[in-house]
């Protein structure tokens, strides 16, 4: 079967419905002899399972037991199924549902139907198992309305809107940013009407949003696994995605210091050569926390990996880190999980059984080059090496490769770059008895969550606080394992916005964190300093900030005029962090992404839905990126809100578009009135903020929201989650508050004071 296409012979629509029992949290029946239940997981989630599986569920879900109490209302053929603010119903024949939440239908299976008066595809369908490992294949139909949108489905860098689109949710080494495969695949998905949808598989999903060759005015998922498992949300946007990551974990927050500005390029040749670009950074004052020792740097591409530092290059590892150490810089080390079989540890953990295995049991060898007339990695990268692949459902494989890392940690690495992890093919097999099909998509998962479970472990023994890894793909529960990246971007202006999409889409998925390759990955040409600037400025506002590529990517590499500039957008970059904890911090409680594209942010605005370029960056700030040469950019202005422009201060009543032209200095970011921006002094690295007292200066857009608070004539300038409030502000309209030893001082959008109170 292609892609595309849809067999529809080989489902079995399911009909037949017979209520068994119910109790506090479930209620079960059987669908043609196929065990049926439904849970209430909370006031806005059931739970709806069809067959049963006793394959590894690899722990997707942090909390698995259902907590709400429900209800269930039976008439012939109709069960209604009632919990919080929440009614499902189901009917026969055949099987359908419908979902209501406080009176209103947000989602039902699928109306569009043949003449012949049966539903185009079945609302509820089990079939095929051929070329899937045994694993059933299922699918589910809902109707969708003529305006209805869906978000979701994890890294995808087309539109936004995935509505007409077919995504297949398989990890995939999409080599750049310009086809639908794509690292993050995530089978969860929300539309603004206000449900959401999480299928709890590690199968592959196919999602037709809408897709017009399957039906144009229905959502269809499709499912490879022993079992149906849908999760179903209602809400808006935001408790949507809060309720789907209480479900699989809530993010955890980086440490500071990954905050700040990551050098990288790939690759620096010798360890001299990295130390040289450290030295660099701090005489020409370019402020920046991590340096990267890339694939290359650091290992020898023949044996690798093996934890091992390439000797004819690496004779003191201590030595050489500790060198760019001294420059207040922490040291990522590139890792991936393959073991070459040119390597005495290939023999060793094969005899061991801890690779993935073949059919016939031997340890499984992965060759990169399957036609020697096509290397996947073109003339640019080095040919890598026949390899096998560790098995992390091994428990003493997994500890093996955990504990590992301590010897790179004590050598001075700091964070890991975690890369590749799509390696795994079908006829694969694992320790825990799965298929390779099966195991694929939770592979980088389960790889993430070893390496930074070693980070952690390490960090705890030794004092060095929170733990990260700088990892490549995703899957349904990766925020709990900060961050990831989104890959290998193409050097040019449509690659750079592929990124933007690509980190937005992620973010309606439920991920928080996402940092691009600033200057693009790879191409025919270096970026140019335009190109190069416009990209530094749209990565100031993404959760983390890495310069990478094949190629010069230092800021001095393309010309004084570039470095000057690059230098100011940086210290602003730097300005921002008190902010960006904040937003982190409001991350971990509610899910939310620090990128939030229009449709999370503004949900009710259809016309906001459509700039699928712009979004706010925590509560407080739009920015639109300059996805082109000349510096112009179309911006939708949210209705119902004002906005302040961090350039000019011009205020901007919202509801319109407007053209916009910025200087190749100037930030393309407006805020948003009633909020205001904390910001810390400019640094060098993060080591020189003062913890106690992170914020230095705090810019009011507008009158602030909220009841004023004044105590004694005293103003009180209170921050939340990195958003601060002014209480006792006249109706003035005001652009930043600056706060001192003598008081705090508020000036309007031309710099004038036009308060100031005495602390």
């Amino acid at each position: 079967m292609s892609f595309d296409s849809l067999n529809q012979a080989a489902f079995q629509r399911l009909n037949e419905v017979r209520f068994i029992s119910d109790s506090t949290h479930d209620a079960h029946f059987e669908v043609d002899g196929i065990p049926l239940r439904v849970s209430a997981h909370a006031a806005n989630t059931f739970r709806l399972t069809i067959g049963k599986s006793e394959l590894p569920d690899y722990q997707l879900l942090q909390q698995p037991n259902a907590s709400e109490v429900l209800k269930v209302v039976a008439a012939p053929g109709v069960w209604q199924i009632s919990a919080g603010e929440m009614v499902l119903e189901l009917t026969c024949t055949p099987l359908r549902l419908k979902l209501t939440r406080n009176g209103k239908t947000i989602l039902a299976s699928i109306t569009d139907q043949h003449f012949r008066g049966r539903s185009r595809l079945p609302a509820f369908g089990v079939g095929d198992t051929e070329n899937r490992g045994g694993r059933s294949l299922w699918c589910a139909a809902f109707a969708l309305e003529s305006n209805t949108a869906i978000y979701g489905m994890g890294e995808k860098f087309g539109p936004l809107n995935k509505r007409g689109q077919l995504i297949r949710g398989r990890t995939e080494d999409a080599l750049g940013v310009n086809t639908e495969l794509s690292y993050k695949n995530i089978p969860f998905c929300w539309s603004p009407d206000g449900w959401g949808l999480l299928a709890h598989t590690p199968g592959v999903v196919r999602h037709g949003a809408g897709y017009p060759q399957w039906s144009h005015r229905s959502y269809v998922v499709e499912i490879e696994d022993d079992a149906l498992d849908l999760f179903l949300f209602g809400g808006e946007p935001a408790a949507i995605i809060d309720s789907y990551t209480k479900l699989t974990g809530r993010a955890a927050i980086p440490p500071l210091w990954s905050f700040g500005m990551w050098l990288s390029r790939a690759y620096y040749k010798t360890p001299q050569e990295a130390i040289d670009t450290a030295a660099a950074l701090r005489k020409r004052e370019i402020p920046c926390d991590v340096i990267t020792l890339d694939g290359r740097a650091a290992w020898e591409v023949r044996t690798r990996f093996a934890f091992e530092w390439d000797k004819s290059r690496f004779d003191d590892p201590k030595k050489i880190l500790g060198q760019l150490r001294n420059h207040n810089l922490k040291v990522c080390a590139w890792e991936y999980p393959y073991i070459s079989v040119h390597n005495p540890l290939f023999k060793e953990l094969q005899a061991k059984g801890w690779l993935l295995k073949n059919k016939e049991g031997a340890a499984y060898v992965f060759d990169w080059v399957k036609d020697p007339t096509d290397n996947p990695f073109g003339a640019v990268l080095t040919p890598l090496p026949p390899s096998g692949i560790l098995d992390f459902t091994h428990p003493a494989a997994a500890a093996f490769w955990a504990d590992s890392h301590n010897k790179l940690f004590d050598d001075g690495v700091d964070v890991i770059k975690t890369d590749f992890g799509e390696q795994v093919e079908d006829d694969m097999v694992a320790h825990n008895g799965d298929t390779g099909r099966r195991l694929h998509n939770v592979y980088p998962l389960l790889y993430n969550a070893c390496v930074y479970n070693a980070t952690k472990s390490y960090n705890e023994q030794h004092g060095r606080g929170a733990p990260m890894v700088w990892g490549r793909d995703g899957f349904i529960g990766s925020q709990r394992f900060p961050m990831q990246w989104g890959g290998d971007p193409q050097t040019d202006w449509e690659g750079m916005a592929a990124s933007i999409r690509g980190a937005l889409s992620y973010g309606l998925s439920g991920v928080p964190y996402y940092a691009t390759d600033v200057g693009g990955f790879y191409g025919a040409q270096q970026p140019d300093g335009e190109l190069y600037l416009r990209w530094t400025a749209n990565g100031i506002f993404c959760s983390h900030f890495r310069y990478h590529g094949i190629g010069v990517r230092e800021p001095w590499g393309l010309g004084e005029a570039t470095e000057a500039v690059a230098k100011k957008l940086l210290a602003f970059r730097y300005r921002l962090i008190p902010y960006i904890m904040g937003a982190s911090q409001q991350a971990v409680l509610t899910g939310l992404p620090l990128m939030r594209a229009m449709p999370l942010a503004f949900p009710h605005d259809r016309l906001a839905r459509s700039f699928e370029m712009q979004y706010l960056f925590g509560d407080a700030l739009l920015v639109a990126p300059i996805i082109a040469a000349g510096g112009e950019v179309e911006v939708y202005f949210p209705a119902g809100e004002i906005w302040h422009d961090l350039t000019t201060g011009e205020r901007i009543v919202g509801g319109h578009t407007r053209v916009i032209q910025k200087a190749i200095h100037e930030l393309p970011v407006w805020g948003r009135d009633g909020y205001v921006l904390c910001l810390g002094p400019a640094m060098m690295h993060t080591g020189e903020m003062d913890l106690a007292a992170p914020i230095n200066e705090a810019w009011l857009f507008g009158v602030p929201r909220g009841q004023p608070c004044v105590m004694n004539d005293v103003v009180t300038l209170s921050v939340e989650n990195g958003v601060a409030f002014l209480s006792g502000v006249s109706a003035a309209q005001c652009h930043s508050v600056s706060d001192s030893d003598v008081g705090i001082t508020v000036r309007d959008e031309f710099g004038r004071v036009c308060v100031n109170f005495l602390a």
